[in-house]
């Protein structure tokens, strides 16, 4: 006598081994957009502070255009953004990606549920923006005074 799997068994795959459920796929990818988000904010933040140090120290690398303008590019789409009061692609993803994993999403920007969630702090979004703009304006600011002059080269 064959008896059949009970309908709760995990699926099989061709090696042996339990396939992972489309809900957990969906959770295993938002927390990977979580950690890109993460790298992205430390990026902006740290390094604008990376900048100034190296400014004041003379490192060389610190004038790398390529990180340079990506830096300036990367903290100017989050006070675009900010601005058109538009949430991040990356937050949107994340949450739709939660959404199908069967978690709850938040609706508010990345940033603003990460303080909440560490300080729980919790301001206006013209508060946020306002935020990001003074950043993005400081990251302008020693763009053009952190420039090599051509005695420097």
């Amino acid at each position: 006598m064959h008896c059949n799997a009970p309908p709760t068994a995990p699926k099989i795959h061709a090696l042996g081994q339990p396939r992972m459920s489309d809900a957990g796929l969906y959770s295993l990818l938002a927390d990977a957009i979580l950690v890109i988000h993460f790298l992205f904010v430390v990026f902006v933040v740290f390094g604008l502070a990376l900048i100034l140090i190296g400014l004041r120290a003379r490192w060389s690398w610190i004038h790398n255009r390529i990180f340079r303008i990506a830096h300036l590019a990367a903290i100017g789409i989050v006070v675009l953004q900010a601005w058109l009061g538009q949430l991040c692609p990356l937050t949107i993803w994340e949450n739709n990606l939660r959404r199908l994993a069967g978690q709850s999403a938040y609706e508010e920007t990345f940033v603003e549920h990460w303080l909440h969630q560490v300080l729980f702090y919790q301001a206006e979004p013209w508060v946020f923006a306002m935020i990001y703009t003074g950043f993005g304006v400081l990251v302008v600011l020693v763009w053009f005074l952190g420039r090599r002059n051509a005695k420097d080269v």
